[in-house]
């Protein structure tokens, strides 16, 4: 995995960084989350997605009670320091509606 330098992540107002989540194969967007500082770290020692839920206000590992998880790629800033790309390679689907992006058509 390429790590993501944590020092350059320019975090909100609110600690939180849009993370968007594509797939390292095909390329498709999966869905789009929030990480902090706290699941950043997760993820880099780890090797798997974790995000901060917004509703829930809690850390929390993609995949903890589905087993759908992300195990990562690579994490990349964008030119701004303020979006993370994370390419990853899914277990399953990704959204918890149970299709493989959280953007499908509808």
């Amino acid at each position: 995995m390429r790590h993501l330098a944590l020092d350059q992540v320019q975090f909100s107002s609110d600690h939180l960084i849009p993370v968007v989540v594509q797939d390292s194969q095909t390329k498709q967007v999966l869905m789009l989350a929030y990480s902090n500082l706290d699941a950043l770290e997760k993820s880099v020692s780890t090797g798997e997605m974790h995000f901060f839920s917004r509703s829930r206000n809690q850390l929390w590992r993609k995949g903890e009670t589905s087993g759908n998880t992300l195990a990562i790629d690579s994490l990349s800033l964008d030119c701004d320091g303020d979006t993370i790309l994370a390419m990853v390679r899914p277990a399953g689907p990704t959204c918890h509606l149970g299709t493989v992006s959280c953007f499908e058509e509808v």
